[in-house]
């Protein structure tokens, strides 16, 4: 298996909008697959909200939302020929073959065929296999960084909690 790129924001300050999106949600994705780190499987899959977010949860969930704008809105592959839940809601929730071993590394590859399926689109390229109807890849790069940012923050907080 393959890492996570080393690149980080610092490094892209002069380059162009394309390599600094890529940073920005490089760095977050890397933030939250590493949230599970260190972790006992208890730990990750403990619940200290009334929602079904966990740490655990979360990894899997961003799993779902990469699959969602990079296969889904490229391929126009409808959800269940992709084998992802049909609502975001499912995507939180955990079989007993979740682990944290397993969810790591599904987030891996889903991140990987994400910046696959990207790779020859341009930021102005149309995705049409939205609901939202078609939508350019710069938009999807911004929602993906506001949707990743936001479950970071999620994550901190929730490991702050099963950690101390």
């Amino acid at each position: 298996m393959s890492a996570f790129p080393p690149t980080l924001a610092d490094d892209v300050i002069n380059q162009g909008e394309r390599a600094q999106f890529e940073a920005f949600l490089d760095e977050h994705r890397r933030a939250l697959n590493a949230s599970l780190d260190g972790l006992t499987e208890e730990q990750a899959r403990r619940r200290l909200v009334p929602s079904r977010t966990t740490l655990l949860g979360l990894v899997k969930h961003v799993t779902f939302v990469e699959k969602v704008w990079f296969d889904e809105a490229i391929t126009r592959r409808s959800r269940a020929e992709i084998g992802i839940p049909a609502s975001p809601d499912e995507s939180f929730i955990l079989g007993e073959e979740d682990t944290i071993a397993s969810v790591q590394a599904a987030h891996l590859t889903a991140y990987e065929d994400s910046r696959r399926a990207a790779a020859e689109l341009g930021l102005d390229d149309l995705l049409l296999g939205n609901r939202r109807g078609p939508l350019p890849l710069r938009w999807v790069y911004l929602h993906m960084l506001r949707e990743l940012a936001q479950h970071c923050g999620h994550a901190d907080i929730l490991r702050e909690q099963v950690t101390s």
